[in-house]
């Protein structure tokens, strides 16, 4: 059988573009899970390269004659096993979709391929154009049709919101291989159902995208970075949305636990700058003027100070701001190894301090070391949950559910940002009710009657 499809696939994108062997196939079988949970890929996978829309549709068509799987896969940066095959599949990658298609400054879009890395749009977009994109997730290895596909979010998030609202157009090849076209460069579209929205998030289950239009928007010219300190987490969190009543819109406001910032710096060989305190805020600032800029930090300052605030640092040269970000986006790293699990709950940002004190509890419960930090002015916080010896704590299933359940009764969410994929599926049924996951299996049995696209991810 596996002969015929191989045969099949060399037929429709050449036979350069069909990979049969396992030690060349290895890196297209995993993403970024960690790999004391990720599930274990099947071996008995081909991955096939397609170039075009249509090369995709005759697999799809193809793929649904012999009823094989085909999990898509793009920059593979996911944390949640979404694009690892768990039975025999055509793994279909969309590496080769990698064009800019069009840049249209008059209305403010770009569209480009699926393929296209976000460290490929940012650069293009930073020699072409006085515009730019602002989802960042983190990892600029990330292809923009994975982003979509995961509605992408990251520390932007507070003044941009996350991928969804910035994706206006997609070309998307459905799982039954019609090429359909949804959106469009409008500013109001209120015409039927909204399979577009419906299409961003779903994680490679209802379709798999080859084209995407986003919203750019111009660059301001003044930016800073704010460190500010405190000795007490609720006095931290109770400041930030006094910063936003205040009308002050950080480009970002993120949430570090102090020992967490020490030791991502120490393993970078270099300092974090802030001494006193245990906590600290820090704040990304992006302005119009330079006035602007140093009135909104002066305010900022004071509001902090009315919140017991201990020390404030600004860095306003782009090496010390660098400094600062480089080492808030290597914490993950410098745990990594030590690491059973990062959680990235969310709740309303007004009940942060109280599930921030809920955590601390379940933390002391279990002995577990529990780091947090994230993206503190939209409430999702990333717990880091302790490995022990290497391996996962026997208590693991129970404290991740515990946590699900503390940011459920605050009208949160057990994943604001990295998705369902297979490792969250189980775990639905505590945000959402039995009727609720019945009509999102009926979604996915509409699109794809055979359940053969990214079988396993959200829902069976």
């Amino acid at each position: 059988m596996k002969n015929k499809v191989i045969e099949n696939l060399r037929q429709i994108v050449g036979e350069d573009w069909v990979v049969d062997e396992l030690s060349k196939m290895q890196s297209y079988l995993y993403d970024e899970t960690e790999p004391l949970l990720r599930p274990e890929a099947s071996k008995d996978c081909v991955v096939v390269k397609p170039g075009s829309p249509g090369e995709i549709s005759q697999i799809l068509k193809y793929a649904n004659e012999v009823l094989m799987p085909v999990a898509v896969r793009g920059g593979a940066t996911g944390v949640c096993a979404g694009t690892i095959p768990i039975k025999p599949s055509i793994v279909l990658s969309l590496e080769r979709l990698n064009s800019i298609v069009e840049l249209d400054e008059k209305n403010l879009m770009i569209t480009v391929e699926s393929g296209v890395t976000l460290g490929s749009l940012l650069e293009f977009l930073s020699k072409n154009s006085k515009l730019f994109f602002p989802i960042h997730p983190g990892d600029e290895g990330a292809q923009i049709g994975g982003m979509v596909a995961a509605n992408a979010g990251g520390s932007k998030a507070v003044r941009h919101g996350i991928m969804r609202n910035h994706v206006k157009a997609l070309e998307v090849v459905l799982p039954t291989g019609e090429i359909v076209t949804l959106g469009g460069k409008l500013i109001k579209n209120n015409a039927g159902y909204d399979l577009l929205h419906m299409v961003i998030g779903s994680e490679g289950t209802l379709g798999i995208i080859t084209k995407a239009t986003l919203k750019l928007y111009p660059v301001n010219k003044y930016s800073g970075t704010l460190l500010v300190s405190f000795n007490n987490r609720r006095e931290a969190c109770d400041a930030v949305p006094e910063i936003l009543q205040e009308g002050i819109l950080p480009l970002a406001v993120e949430y570090m636990d102090r020992a967490a910032a020490v030791k991502t710096a120490k393993k970078l060989g270099t300092t974090w700058p802030a001494a006193e305190g245990s906590i600290d805020l820090m704040f990304v600032l992006d302005e119009h003027t330079e006035d602007e800029l140093y009135s909104n930090s002066e305010k900022i300052v004071d509001i902090c100070k009315k919140h017991n605030a201990v020390n404030s640092i600004i860095a306003e040269t782009a090496k010390e701001q660098r400094n600062i970000l480089e080492i808030r986006s290597a914490a993950y790293d410098s745990y990594k190894e030590v690491l059973a699990d990062v959680l990235d709950t969310a709740v309303p940002p007004s009940s942060v301090p109280d599930f921030f004190d809920d955590i601390a509890a379940l933390a002391k419960k279990y002995n577990n070391d529990i780091v947090s930090l994230g993206h503190i002015a939209d409430g999702n916080i990333h717990n880091f949950i302790m490995g022990e010896n290497g391996k996962i704590p026997s208590y693991y299933e129970e404290l991740m559910v515990e946590i699900y359940k503390t940011a459920i009764k605050y009208g949160g969410t057990i994943t604001a940002e990295h998705g369902t994929g297979k490792t969250k599926k189980k775990h639905l049924g505590i945000q959402f009710s039995e009727r609720e996951i019945q009509i999102m299996e009926g979604i996915k049995k509409t699109f794809d009657p055979n359940g053969i696209l990214s079988p396993g991810n959200i829902v069976d």
